[in-house]
């Protein structure tokens, strides 16, 4: 595993997402500016998140055929380009432009750096996809706390809207060290192009074409539920809590950042999490599990619902990277189609839900829309279909060895179990290794 290249490809992620939630935070700016209504204001979502969906699954069909190490920097210039054009837009329309620029280079960094971060992982995805994803989750939250600092506090409107031109900081500093990585990746593509690098073979699954279908068809169902629910917090959850608890908007932003953070913890433990149990588990757990709280959260107070707000972040958000890394291995070998393909749901999904949620408050209530909404983690229950795909990892000639050691492990007892866990087998990334020694005597081994 490279740490180093990790680490940095994570604080892109958090440059990068840092930029995009600032989005969000601005619209009470936004809407004393231009006098804009909650339907414009989701318009304003739902153009930059769809943006960025409707690119990303072909940027990464394009990179797996032809990877491009210098793409990242590339993006990010566009977002950059977006943040100058926000800061000094002076109608409605140009927002959108700004928005749909922010969008464009989130859709050129996500799948290429989510390849990076699978490279560097040196075969622990989930590890490494959580410490890829905790970089966008700390960003997601700081992003709210930045805007109240240098945007919110401003003496007028107008020259708040100016400050925005900060934000350009943190995008020059992520074209610099998206350069950087880009010279690693380049050396390891030309490694691997001159074959001084084996690469390792990637095995899929063994699944039959429908069972991947059905499996990815379950997967896509739950990005919307998770991000359809997310839309109605990030883009909303500051002016539910102004008009049902008549809060400041500086205390409703840091209610916001209590939501984000715990977001960001769970994104951490999801990954390895879901590297010791299996992603299968995880996915059930971390959307249905956060059920009982969504369905109280209309009827709470202003304290139960920031405790439950925490609750839901943090359960809620475990869930993503273990969606990617096992939609990753359904298909190893489309790995920035896959990438681009769920990041780019997840952005369709986030900005489709903040514009028809937006619509929804216009004509009834926030508090409508939060009441409809509780109910989207039940479709977590579909998890339930998806194929324990853990066998069908292996190769075939691998295949056929653990289930001699498996039959082997089921007819012992629980203690000579717990014996030939620990000493014959060793479960990385759900790729089973099976020890020489635990394969002698169709599985028994002689301990």
């Amino acid at each position: 595993m490279v740490f180093t290249i990790l680490i940095g490809i994570s604080a892109c992620h958090l440059l990068n997402d840092l930029i995009q939630a600032t989005i969000p935070s601005l619209y009470p700016l936004f809407l004393r500016v231009f006098g804009l209504s909650l339907g414009q204001i989701g318009m304003i979502t739902f153009t930059y998140q769809v943006t960025a969906s409707l690119f990303q699954p072909f940027i990464g069909l394009v990179t797996d055929r032809k990877p491009m190490a210098y793409s990242l920097p590339l993006g990010m210039s566009f977002s950059l380009c977006g943040v100058v054009l926000m800061a000094f837009a002076p109608t409605y329309g140009w927002l959108l432009v700004a928005g749909s620029m922010v969008g464009l280079g989130s859709s050129v960094f996500h799948p290429e750096s989510s390849r990076v971060a699978r490279l560097a992982s040196g075969g622990q995805n989930g590890l490494a996809q959580s410490l890829f994803q905790v970089g966008g989750s700390l960003g997601s939250a700081l992003g709210p706390l930045l805007v109240l600092w240098l945007v919110l506090s401003a003496s007028s409107a107008r020259s708040g809207q100016h400050h925005i031109a900060w934000f350009s900081v943190a995008a020059l500093v992520a074209i610099v060290m998206l350069f950087l990585i880009g010279r690693w990746y380049n050396a390891h593509l030309r490694e691997d192009a001159t074959g001084k690098k084996k690469i390792p073979e990637q095995h899929g699954t063994q699944l039959s074409r429908g069972t991947l279908t059905r499996a990815m068809v379950v997967l896509m169902t739950l990005v919307f539920s998770k991000y359809f629910y997310l839309a109605s917090i990030t883009s909303y959850y500051t002016f539910y809590l102004i008009a049902r608890f008549h809060v400041t908007l500086r205390q409703s932003e840091m209610y916001l950042f209590v939501f984000l953070g715990a977001a960001a913890l769970g994104t951490v433990a999801g990954g390895p999490i879901s590297d010791r149990h299996g992603r299968r588990l995880v996915i059930w757990v971390s959307i249905v599990g956060v059920l009982p709280f969504t369905l109280a959260l209309p009827y709470a107070d202003l304290e139960w619902t920031a405790i439950l707000s925490f609750i839901i972040g943090l359960v809620l958000s475990s869930a993503f990277t273990a969606i990617l890394v096992y939609a990753q291995e359904l298909v190893p070998r489309r790995v920035g189609m896959i990438s681009g393909v769920f990041f780019g749901l997840a952005f369709g999904m986030a900005g489709l839900g903040a514009a028809l949620l937006g619509k929804l408050a216009d004509m009834t209530s926030l508090t409508l829309v939060y009441h409809v909404c509780s109910y989207l983690p039940a479709l977590g229950l579909l998890a339930g279909l998806l194929p324990k795909i853990d066998d069908h990892l292996l190769p075939p000639e691998e295949a056929e060895a653990y289930q001699r050691f498996r039959w082997g492990f089921v007819a012992t007892t629980n203690l000579r179990r717990r014996k030939i866990l620990q000493d014959g087998l060793k479960c990385t990334n759900l790729r089973f290794v099976i020890f020489e020694r635990a394969a002698v005597n169709g599985g028994r081994a002689a301990w």
